[in-house]
């Protein structure tokens, strides 16, 4: 097998004899005779001495099995000549996996009646494609004749989750339906805030039927949003570049929309109808739950019961949250003759 080296290790190489040619001539005149030994007789273990010898001094690679070993020769893939391990780059699947974990974690971490209500509208929408628009209304649409006659009962559970199909307005109502319903299930409790969509589906479904919609996600979301801002209705939030009080904040998203559907050629009135319809079904919601229970003789009858509350409060005696404290320090502020200026409820 052939050995092949680098070009400048057969210069290297090349001088190497020439050297140790005059070496050898050298010492020879010193000895009285002027004579040249051919090339063919210069020792083959002098010339791979010198060889290393050289290749030393320049801080060469040495020899591996029968060839010379270079930068660019290194059998060891995961490590470099001198030993260092190689720099490698990020590998697409890791990174993958590790961006999927992370939204797994993200989704987890949700508070449990949040995350069961964002899946049921990940859920209806997927149908909603999958079956076409035409199918979906027949199918997940909240009709009151098949509820009540033909036993249907999953209308208007489907008619509280479908927010239309996926677009930029699809995507914030799916924002809005989990900062305001996480904020609403931290602040009152799993239990209470279960008890609130049943009041609310039970209201809007009602009032729906009455108005001839046939879905009414958005009106649960502004109900979310009107039982929110009446518990703090003094504290000041952004929307859009202004700083507003937090009472106005579901008047500003119906007068948003409402603007929107009538530079576009649709109907402001039809617009503003769902945000309408949960503002009234939470304020039926919050003037029984807050408003009624403060009156002399009065008592509050929409407290959740307590196998909601067991099986999905740690403790509901305890109120850890800091969300749930200032709730509830906000609304015994509010107390009759402890504030002035506008009174609560009116």
């Amino acid at each position: 097998m052939t050995m092949r080296l680098p070009p400048g290790s057969i210069c290297l190489g090349v001088l190497a004899v020439l050297i140790s040619c005059t070496l050898e001539c050298h010492a020879r005149q010193s000895q009285g005779g002027v004579t040249f030994a051919p090339r063919s007789a210069v020792s083959a273990a002098n010339v791979g001495s010198t060889m290393n010898t050289i290749l030393d001094l320049r801080g060469g690679a040495k020899k591996r099995g029968g060839r010379t070993a270079s930068l660019h020769s290194s059998k060891d893939k995961g490590t470099t000549v001198t030993g260092k391990q190689k720099v490698k780059g990020s590998n697409k699947q890791d990174v993958k996996k590790s961006a999927v974990s992370d939204q797994l974690a993200k989704y987890k971490a949700m508070l449990p009646l949040t995350r069961v209500y964002i899946t049921m509208v990940g859920i209806v929408t997927l149908l909603g494609l999958v079956l076409g628009e035409e199918i979906s209304q027949g199918l997940l649409a909240l009709d009151p004749i098949r509820v009540m006659y033909g036993f249907e009962l999953w209308r208007p559970i489907t008619a509280a989750c479908f927010l239309g199909s996926p677009s930029i307005g699809w995507l914030m109502n799916a924002y809005y339906l989990f900062t305001y319903g996480s904020s609403l299930e931290r602040g009152v409790g799993t239990a209470q805030h279960f008890l609130f969509l049943m009041i609310q589906i039970c209201l809007l479904s009602i009032f729906s039927a009455f108005f001839g919609l046939p879905f009414f996600a958005q009106s649960v979301i502004t109900s979310m949003l009107h039982v929110l801002s009446r518990s703090m209705p003094t504290q000041p939030v952004k929307w859009l570049v202004f700083t507003v009080p937090y009472w106005t904040l579901p008047y500003g998203l119906m007068a948003s929309d409402a603007l929107q559907a009538g530079s576009s050629g649709g109907s402001p009135a039809a617009a503003a109808l769902p945000h309408i319809l949960g503002i009234l079904s939470g304020h039926i919601y919050f003037f029984h739950k807050s408003i009624w229970p403060r009156s002399e003789g009065a008592e509050d009858w929409l407290n959740a019961p307590a196998f909601l509350s067991r099986r999905f409060d740690v403790d509901p005696n305890v109120e850890t949250s800091k969300s749930k404290e200032s709730i509830n320090k906000a609304l015994k502020s509010r107390k009759k003759g402890k504030r002035k200026g506008r009174k609560l409820g009116m």
